[in-house]
């Protein structure tokens, strides 16, 4: 009887950390969206937690103490951080929840691997690959959220093939809808910005603003598709910024890890739990 006391406490122990709210359950498998540059590529993914929303300043204040946005508002994705940066809150709030760390942060180790000039930090970062913390996305896990896991439509964008019902991008994020060629004059002077989490439709999966708003750091490397030398870390999902076909959950793009912008955001995962 002692024995299966213990036996409990333990189970009740492991158990015990509540997924937090506006979190989805992405149900693992192959690739059913035919846009996807995974599609019929053989890769199977893990099923595995993710944000609903983008994080937002008021978590990140939360957790980081200080708001690094250059748009102000509780509610509007945080912006204007690393990928380093997204690291550490992951870490942090992992810790505050009394979960274990996702990530080894070695400050005074430069990674042998990164190449890229322009990034002066090169924190050497690992993973904990048992750990049940929060993390960053890989680049297969976004993509496969965004257009939908196995309830995928074959959307041009995440949620709908109308970049105006799912995004906030160059076109419609500001005082007016914006037409004729990209122009950052056209841009600053419409006042455009980011916009509060979950205005737009959501995708297949309940998922919010996985196209347009802020772009989206994963975890990964970026590596050119013609193998040109890696440089930086993979971003997702366009922009308030960029074109629509930035929207697209196909799209990749790359920037240095300490790179930053007013429309450099992220959203969280966790592992299957």
């Amino acid at each position: 009887m002692r024995n299966l006391s213990i036996a409990l406490i333990v189970i009740a122990c492991s158990c015990s950390h509540k997924m937090p709210d506006n979190f989805v359950l992405v149900k693992g498998g192959p690739f059913r969206d035919t846009n996807s540059g995974f599609y019929g590529k053989n890769v199977t993914v893990e099923s595995f937690y993710i944000g609903k929303y983008e994080v937002t300043q008021k978590e990140w204040v939360e957790i980081m103490g200080s708001n690094p946005s250059q748009f102000k508002g509780d509610i509007l994705p945080v912006e204007s951080v690393s990928w380093y940066d997204c690291v550490e809150y992951c870490n942090e709030r992992s810790k505050k929840e009394s979960l274990r760390p996702y990530y080894n942060i070695d400050r005074n180790k430069k990674d042998p691997n990164n190449t890229n000039e322009i990034d002066n930090i090169k924190w050497t970062v690992t993973i904990n690959v048992d750990a049940d913390g929060y993390r960053l996305p890989t680049e297969v896990e976004w993509e496969y959220a965004a257009s939908g896991g196995q309830m995928s439509r074959n959307y041009l964008y995440s949620g709908g093939d109308k970049a105006n019902d799912v995004a906030w991008y160059w076109q419609n994020a500001g005082d007016q809808y914006l037409t004729g060629a990209w122009s950052w004059p056209a841009i600053v002077k419409n006042n455009n910005r980011t916009k509060p989490v979950g205005k737009k439709a959501p995708n297949e999966l309940g998922l919010y603003d996985m196209s347009g708003n802020v772009r989206e750091w994963c975890w990964n490397v970026y590596q050119p598709a013609d193998n040109g030398e890696a440089q930086g870390r993979v971003w997702k999902g366009g922009g308030w910024i960029g074109a629509d076909f930035c929207c697209t959950p196909s799209f990749r793009a790359g920037h240095e890890a300490n790179g930053k912008g007013p429309d450099q955001g992220f959203r969280v995962c966790l592992s299957g739990m």
